[in-house]
Order: C-alpha cells, then sequence, then structure tokens
C-alpha cells in the first residue's frame, strides 16, 4: 500500500449514529459506552474511521442537531470521560474518530442564542432582519422543515433566519466574533484528540448580505420529496460561491493540527457539486446529494454525477449512498420485494466500495438493512411529522442496530427510543456473522480488497462506454488496474469475461452477469 497519501484518501468511514447503536446501560438510548463495547466489531469490518452524530448537548427538538453547548457531552451518551476513553481505545485500534460538527446554526437554547435575544453582546451572531412593512417574512425563503425561513421575536421587533426548524437560529458567520467562536469549536476538539469532523450543511455557512430572494426551481421540486423549500434554487441562503473561501479557513484551522480532516456536506445543486473541497481551496473533501437522493436503479445517477465532479479535476469526493437523512439502501435500489433486498444491497456495497473517493458508510448498511416500517405515532422525526404521509420522515433508517437474538434484538435491555424493527429480525449481525453467505460477510471481503488494494482506494477511475444497464469502470494506480461491473437491474445482461474475477455477487456466467450481480475482476 501507498503511504504517501493522507490517511483519509480512499478511507473508509463509518458513520455512526449514536442514539441507535447499542445502548450499554438499559435507558433505550444507543451512547458512547455502547459504542467502545462493539469497538471490536468495528474494527473488524475493516474501515479506517468513525464518524460520530453530534455528541454535543441538545435538547433534541432535531436530535442534536440543535447544539446547545459545543463543549459538552450529551447526558444521554455519556460524559467527556467516556468520549475521552472511546477516542484512546479506537486510537489503540488504529481507528480514527470524527465528530459531526452543527456549526451554521444553534439550538435556540444556546447560551450565545439567548444573548442574541434579549439584545446583549452576541446580537448580530444570528441573521436578523426587520418584517415587511405588512408582517410577513423579510424575504422568500423558505425552510427545509416547512414554512418561512424566519421566526419573528417579539422582543427585539426582528425576525431571525432559520434555515431549518424555528429552534434552530442560522448562526451569522458574517460576524467575525461569531466566526470565531465556531472556528474555537473545531480548535478546542481538535485539542482533545480528534482527528476531524464532518460538518452539517458546510455549503449554507455563508448566507446572501442583502438577503435577496431565492430563484424558483423550474423543476418546481420534482427533483426531491415535495417540501414548499424544494421549489426554491438555494442560491442566496446557501451554495453562495463565496462560501469557499470560508471553508478554506476552516480547514486552515484543522491543518494546524497534524493528520487530520475535514469534509462537509455540500450542495443539493448538481452542477456545484464538487465546488468547495480541492487540495489548495475549501475543505479536504465533501458530499453532494445527487446519490443520496437518487432512487432509481440504474448507472445514470452514477455517470451524471462523476460527470458533475469532473469539472472539478483537482477535487477529492466523499461517496455515500445513504445516511441518517436517507431511506436505507436495500429498499431504496429494491424493487419492492423483499427477495430483491438482499441482492441489491449487496449489489451497492460493491459498487459503493470500488468507486473513487473516501467512502461514507452508515450504520446497518454493512448488514443489508432495509428500511423499518414505521407508524405515523412511532417517528420522533420533526420531518415525518410535517409531511407525513407524502414523506415519513427520518426514522426508518434510524432504528436500532439488531445484534442478536433475544429482547429488543440485542440492542438494549430497556425500552427502545425507537421500536427495533421487525423487518431486522434475521439480519441480525450474530445470525450474519454465522452465515458465510451473508452480506456482512461480503461487506468484509469487498474492505478487505479495498484495503489491499492502491488502485481501489487511490487510483483514477474511468468508466467504459457501456449499454444499460450495465456500469462498468477500471480502477488503475501505477501498474495495478481492476475492471468494476455491475448489473444495475432485475434481468440478466452481457458483460465482459475480462480479467482474474477477485470479488463476484449474484450469477455469474461467461459473458453476462445475472439480475444485481457484480464483478469485481483485476486485469
Amino acid at each position: 500500500m501507498s503511504s504517501d497519501a493522507p490517511w483519509w484518501r480512499g478511507a473508509t468511514v463509518y458513520h455512526i449514529y449514536v442514539r441507535s447503536f447499542y445502548d450499554s446501560n438499559g435507558d433505550g438510548q444507543g451512547d458512547l459506552p455502547g459504542v467502545l463495547a462493539k469497538l471490536d466489531y468495528i474494527k473488524s469490518l475493516g474501515v479506517d474511521a468513525i464518524w460520530l452524530s453530534p455528541v454535543h448537548p441538545s435538547p433534541n427538538r432535531d436530535w442534536g442537531y440543535d447544539v446547545s453547548d459545543y463543549k459538552g457531552v450529551q447526558p444521554d451518551y455519556g460524559t467527556e470521560a467516556d468520549l475521552k476513553a472511546l477516542v484512546d481505545a479506537a486510537h489503540a485500534k488504529g481507528l480514527k474518530v470524527l465528530l459531526d460538527e452543527v456549526l451554521a446554526h444553534t439550538s435556540d437554547e444556546h447560551a450565545w442564542f439567548r444573548d442574541a435575544l434579549a439584545g446583549g453582546e452576541k446580537s448580530d451572531w444570528y441573521v436578523w432582519a426587520p418584517l415587511k412593512d405588512d408582517g410577513t417574512a423579510p424575504n422568500n425563503w423558505l425552510a427545509v422543515f416547512g414554512g418561512p425561513a424566519w421566526a419573528y421575536a417579539p422582543g427585539r421587533r426582528l425576525a431571525y433566519h432559520h434555515k431549518f426548524l424555528k429552534v434552530q437560529p442560522k448562526l451569522n458567520w458574517r460576524n467575525p466574533d461569531a466566526k470565531a467562536a465556531a472556528l474555537a469549536v473545531l480548535d478546542y476538539w481538535l485539542g482533545q484528540g480528534i482527528d476531524g469532523f464532518r460538518l452539517d450543511v458546510a455549503n449554507a455557512f455563508l448566507h446572501d448580505d442583502r438577503l435577496r430572494d431565492n430563484p424558483v426551481d423550474p423543476s418546481r421540486g420534482g427533483h426531491r420529496w415535495s417540501a414548499a423549500a424544494n421549489f426554491q434554487l438555494h442560491y442566496n441562503d446557501a451554495n453562495l460561491p463565496e462560501n469557499i473561501a470560508l471553508l478554506d479557513e476552516t480547514r486552515r484551522v484543522v491543518d494546524r493540527h497534524p493528520d487530520r480532516f475535514v469534509f462537509g456536506e455540500f450542495s443539493e445543486e448538481a452542477e456545484r457539486c464538487g465546488g468547495f473541497a480541492s487540495p489548495t481551496e475549501g475543505l479536504h473533501a465533501g458530499y453532494s446529494f445527487p446519490l443520496l437522493i437518487a432512487h432509481r436503479m440504474g448507472p445514470d445517477f452514477i455517470l451524471k454525477h462523476f460527470a458533475d465532479l469532473a469539472r472539478y479535476p483537482d477535487h477529492w469526493p466523499c461517496i455515500s449512498f445513504c445516511n441518517h437523512d436517507i431511506p436505507r439502501t436495500a429498499s431504496r435500489f429494491g424493487d419492492g420485494s423483499p427477495n430483491s433486498e438482499k441482492p441489491v444491497a449487496k449489489l451497492m456495497l460493491a459498487l459503493l466500495l470500488s468507486l473513487r473517493g473516501t467512502i461514507l458508510v452508515y450504520q446497518g448498511e454493512e448488514l443489508g438493512l432495509p428500511e423499518a416500517d414505521l407508524t405515523r405515532e412511532q417517528l420522533r422525526d420533526p420531518v415525518g411529522d410535517l409531511y407525513w404521509p407524502v414523506h415519513k420522515g427520518r426514522d426508518g433508517c434510524r432504528t436500532p442496530i439488531p445484534w442478536g437474538p433475544g429482547e429488543n434484538l440485542g440492542f438494549s435491555t430497556g425500552q427502545p427510543w425507537l421500536p427495533v424493527a421487525p423487518e431486522h429480525e434475521g439480519l441480525t449481525v450474530a445470525a450474519q456473522e454465522a452465515d458465510p453467505d451473508s452480506t456482512l460477510a461480503f461487506s468484509r471481503a469487498l474492505l478487505a480488497a479495498r484495503q489491499g488494494s492502491d488502485a481501489l482506494r487511490l487510483g483514477d477511475i474511468v468508466f467504459r462506454e457501456s449499454p444499460a444497464p450495465l456500469l462498468a469502470f477500471e480502477r488503475s494506480h501505477g501498474g495495478e488496474r481492476w475492471l468494476c461491473q455491475f448489473n444495475m437491474s432485475g434481468e440478466a445482461t452481457a458483460a465482459s469475461s475480462e480479467g482474474e474475477t477477485v470479488l463476484a455477487t449474484g450469477e455469474i456466467t461467461e459473458g453476462r452477469l445475472g439480475p444485481y450481480a457484480a464483478r469485481l475482476s483485476r486485469l
């Protein structure tokens, strides 16, 4: 393996939604000691790092993405000592630890916002504007979670901007003191031994200082589920080109500490994907929404995304098919039948772990877990409550990890904060550990192949012209070459028989790939 590249380039990062990972004390909620207890399992997968969902204190109106204290640990998850113990143990096993930092906004219970609300010295740390003369919102910006992206504060006779819930006021990164305070959060945790960060909505740190309206999206929201905010192109409340310089400044804070990594969540606009990270500007890497919002199997969404990234040839991407906000891959790309979920899960894992970039694997993806089907009464997610039944929220991908047989499938001895999914009963870690044909076994084989290959981790990617539904590309580095082929359909298709098969899933015959089959061969 090459040693001259930074550790994160081509690495695989395992994304842990802490509240649903493993409960160590029976209170029904996953916690940091629970992650520590499962560290051997994580290491056995063959990943390089873990990314923890937000661990800071929060009133949990958006489950940790509304931070009330950046320098503490959420009591539900444990203590600062528990976090340090996890970091130390992970480092001893050769795993890096990344935190999820939410710096575009805070909770309305954060001390900074309470001071701003009272007109104190931090009064300009958030984005404020007067209402129009008729009492309506300052502009047409819409919140992702519904309604105008402004909330009126009678005490100040002004409205404050919130891109999500009204309890998540937008931090004003144009204020030098607010920006310095946000950057100091990163510096603090780097000093505690954290190896880097995923930055939530990093495309939305800056807003248009003239508060100009967002333009209309010509597709009228057709590219995503039908939130009203999707009827706009978010060019003025987020995605500003000048955001790159700000992200570059953020990266320099991280670079002051050797061997660290910062990546971010970027634009939902395809033409801007890849524009916020490079070797010389912006963050180290980032991921964008096209791969996450795709819902139809086929080569096109991969080909188009990499064509979009090609506009920024120096960009190093993060590649992700699902996360804590996105329906699980096995269900999203399946044909709707339970019989398709395992073949689709394996196919998409083979594709994910063959692509060029830093790979983000969401907990349970290695098990091929399908989306949980919850009732409205079971939901804890404000998105599901707002948009039911058109959009059932994000809890279907946030249910507890199934570890084994018995009570709550081994997740907790108490009442889980979200119900354990009946769909996951046959997919527990214990059951898959005993099955050499399991999705878990295939995941480990894929990760071992990636870990052992400079071409798969670091190499160039060149797509071959292939008729749909076949997706084919080569990965190469030095003298090493791989051919990666994927049948993105439920029908058999013609494929090349070149090279020596190293890994495969599904039915593979001479010159053909069966339904949802994949073949990785060394040339």
